[in-house]
């Protein structure tokens, strides 16, 4: 009984793996059959105001960069505004501060707002400058990012032309693809995030979200909305759904693309995953009910809550992992037929295909990274399964991504040991011992196990060889 009890689980866990897969197959179609009907850029006779928000905290390697990019945006000065919000506790308020005051100095409306508390983290200092602000429009931007000079201009059109149209988001690019693998296979994973999910969810009307940067706000949107909150570590997608469940309409515009620095190391990638999955989870409990209580159709309702469930199949993973070997020793998946399930789990791999082709002449070469993302997106489901599970209940500190924009071993905010290395060493040792127990029992599981094993010792061994490089320096 009590195994059948555990064998039933499993098929679940399998089936509710399959649901999510069927959801990317189902934007993968829509992007077919949308992508070449992007709205085209509406004319413009006066430029509004416009205020672009900076949150800063201990960027000082890419803040020069930053405001540099923005200084030589393609927008009218008197109708131009930046606010520098810092909440830097390092040398950065100070390499801020002098260059906000060399901008100012050149005729930019560009002003240094310092926190002495980071109370409420980005949300709060984004908040802060809300409260200062005087523009109809608001853009906000992440210390890494380099904006392109037209990138107003190419986006503030579809506000201007449109009062329902709350928020306007551009695609993220990138500035260090090939800097390792780690970031070629980053890569990966956010252009099929960008090019088709994106793409599908804003063409076919489904609920979108704004990606913390590279978008623009319309300021009235954010205040009818409540505001930025920092009851989540996800304030974007908390605000985006707030949103559209308030009337507003989001929009993506893939052709608009600002580029940003990937995580190069791997305990920087891991943290910025779990903090992701941590606060996508704390939206979905803040606003399923509402969501399922909104005028939406069913199959917006439902495409959302795949949205917001975006990072529970980690969980599901680390279940079927650790139930696999004791149903493998009771004979328990003996005559048991799941592989028809892997004929909607093909839809991932496409998306990943499909989005390199489109932006890619390359792209054949760039899909060599695609084993290193399967590592990856298998190797964090303990850290991120521990961020889900962890989700509710306590107060989560606001743990930001470090940006480098030169060697991360050589920076001074390069992380140490993850203290998730342990438990990945023995769930990898566990898959082993799954492996084993399959080649005598059923040997088409072997290979699946397999994933588990090679992806969790990866996990580790790039662990202490980070940990060694950063302890020899």
């Amino acid at each position: 009984m009590f195994f059948s009890l555990l064998t039933f689980i499993y098929v679940a866990c399998a089936l509710l793996l399959a649901v999510y897969a069927a959801s990317e197959v189902a934007l993968l179609i829509i992007y077919w059959r949308t992508h070449h009907h992007q709205p085209p850029l509406p004319a413009v006779s006066t430029w509004p105001g416009v205020t672009i928000q900076l949150p800063l905290y201990n960027e000082r390697y890419v803040v020069n960069r930053l405001l540099e990019a923005v200084a030589a945006l393609d927008y009218a000065r008197d109708c131009l505004f930046i606010q520098v919000l810092d909440d830097s506790t390092d040398d950065t308020g100070e390499i801020a501060r002098q260059m906000c005051e060399s901008l100012a100095e050149q005729g930019l409306h560009i002003r240094y707002v310092h926190r002495t508390e980071r109370s409420g983290y980005k949300a709060g200092a984004l908040a802060n400058g809300m409260a200062q602000l005087q523009t109809e429009f608001v853009a906000v931007l992440d210390a890494d990012f380099v904006p392109p000079p037209d990138f107003l201009r190419r986006t503030i059109p579809y506000l201007v032309a449109d009062p329902d149209l709350g928020m306007v988001q551009t695609r993220w690019g990138h500035l260090n693809t090939f800097a390792n693998l780690l970031t070629l296979g980053q890569t990966l994973a956010l252009d099929a995030h960008f090019v088709v999910e994106q793409t599908a969810r804003s063409q076919a009307g489904l609920l979108m979200s704004f990606n913390g940067s590279g978008g623009v706000w319309r300021t009235a949107c954010i205040r009818e909305s409540g505001g930025w909150r920092a009851t989540t570590l996800t304030e974007d997608l908390d605000l985006s759904y707030r949103a559209q469940l308030a009337g507003w309409r989001l929009l993506y515009v893939p052709d608009v693309v600002v580029p940003a620095e990937l995580p190069p190391q791997i305990a920087a990638y891991k943290q910025q995953q779990a903090r992701w999955a941590t606060g996508s989870t704390q939206v979905l409990w803040a606003l399923f009910g509402r969501l399922w209580r909104s005028p939406f159709s069913v199959s917006q309702r439902l495409m959302a809550t795949l949205h917001l469930c975006q990072y529970l199949p980690h969980p599901l993973m680390m279940a079927l992992l650790l139930l696999t070997p004791p149903l493998l020793l009771t004979r328990s998946l003996d005559g048991l037929t799941l592989g028809w399930l892997s004929v909607v789990g093909l839809g991932p791999p496409l998306v990943y295909v499909v989005s390199q082709h489109s932006l890619y002449s390359d792209w054949k070469r760039r899909l060599w990274g695609f084993p290193m993302l399967l590592v990856l997106g298998t190797g964090i489901a303990w850290s991120n399964t521990w961020a889900v599970l962890h989700s509710r209940g306590r107060r989560h500190d606001f743990k930001r991504t470090p940006k480098f924009s030169r060697n991360w071993q050589t920076s001074g905010y390069a992380l140490r040991m993850d203290p998730h290395l342990w438990m990945e060493g023995l769930l990898a040792g566990y898959a082993l011992w799954g492996m084993v127990l399959a080649w005598y029992s059923n040997r088409a599981l072997v290979f699946y196990l397999g994933i588990y094993a090679i992806a969790f010792f990866t996990m580790v061994l790039w662990g202490i060889r980070e940990y060694w490089l950063l302890r020899k320096r």
